[in-house]
């Protein structure tokens, strides 16, 4: 689902006040994070997750197997936090604009 620049901007002014709902720690993405990110954004459909450090390039791999393994889009990066996005498709919480 491509979504559009307006609903990007939508969507990051709603993640402005959310706090980081998954934190990655010394083993980076693991199938486990993975999963518990999938489980968050089932529920949340946006989610805030810290990144472990690292420079740029360990932390745009981490984003690539996050994404890839969640099926989420990123909709935001500054320094060590990502904004994601995945639509529930039984139950969408976040109406998003046309």
């Amino acid at each position: 689902m491509a979504l559009s620049p307006s609903q990007i901007r939508y969507l990051r002014s709603l993640a402005h006040d959310l706090s980081p709902v998954v934190l990655l720690g010394n083993k980076g993405a693991s199938d486990a994070v993975v999963k518990e990110l999938g489980q968050a954004l089932d529920i949340h459909e946006l989610v805030k997750v810290k990144l472990s450090g690292g420079d740029k390039d360990e932390r745009q791999a981490q984003i690539d197997v996050l994404t890839h393994g969640t099926g989420a889009e990123p909709i935001h990066q500054i320094g060590h936090v990502v904004v994601l996005f995945r639509r529930n498709a039984d139950e969408p919480k976040i109406a998003l604009p046309r």
